[in-house]
């Protein structure tokens, strides 16, 4: 009972995601996960000494980020991954900090330089910078409670749409060329073991990121505001 009244409005919009999933509703912010997820790809190339040459999605929740050099096998486990790491530092500004603003304008900011420097193609260009420009304007307009709960939808849709993407992609349909075919590809194994691996990971990761954001209060806040 602490946790449903304490947390009701994570568990409502958690309920309403599964109700909607199918429907137009939560078609952007799959897509918007899509993003996170080739953009994790993209980060991960940087990282490893790589560059990004262009990532694009398609309103049927596809995408790719096409990568010259870097790490093969760090770059396509950040995929998957990335995107719900991500997912997960979204939910932990909203609920252990007074960031929301900020966060949510540096998003924007991203998701245009992304579009400015990678993007080449009509429909994801032009969903990335509206979402891009949309972010940016209700950081700058709307209050910090309404900009918090963006955040919070963002990083429970991602927490709920990696786990069921990696069992769809890998374990369901492992003939599908996704990330872990092709790292199957190229390290051995098979789709489904790294699937099943990754699938593993992402559960437990959000099972102890959730037991740590909603087990107790946090004593850290801060409170960034844009002008």
């Amino acid at each position: 009972m602490t946790l449903l009244k304490g947390h009701w409005q994570l568990i409502l919009i958690t309920v309403l995601v599964f109700v909607f999933w199918n429907t137009l509703v939560i078609l952007p912010l799959k897509i918007l996960v899509v993003f996170l997820h080739e953009l994790s790809h993209g980060i991960a190339g940087i990282l490893t000494g790589g560059s990004i040459e262009r990532i694009s999605l398609s309103i049927h929740q596809g995408g790719y980020a096409l990568i010259r050099g870097g790490n093969p096998f760090l770059i396509l486990t950040a995929g998957y991954l990335g995107s719900l790491l991500l997912g997960m530092l979204l939910l932990t500004v909203a609920l252990r900090s007074h960031a929301d603003r900020f966060v949510l304008g540096l998003f924007g900011g991203v998701m245009l330089l992304v579009t400015l420097l990678y993007i080449r193609d009509p429909f994801p260009m032009a969903f990335c910078a509206g979402v891009g420009l949309a972010m940016l304007a209700m950081a700058r307009f709307l209050e910090r409670k309404a900009c918090d709960m963006v955040l919070r939808i963002i990083g429970l849709t991602s927490m709920i749409y990696v786990p069921y993407d990696i069992f769809d992609d890998t374990i369901r349909r492992p003939g599908v060329r996704s990330d872990a075919y092709m790292l199957a590809e190229q390290f051995g194994g098979n789709t489904m073991i790294w699937g099943g691996l990754w699938l593993l990971i992402s559960v437990v990761a959000i099972y102890f990121c959730l037991k740590n954001l909603l087990g107790r209060e946090s004593n850290l806040r801060f409170d960034l505001k844009i002008r």
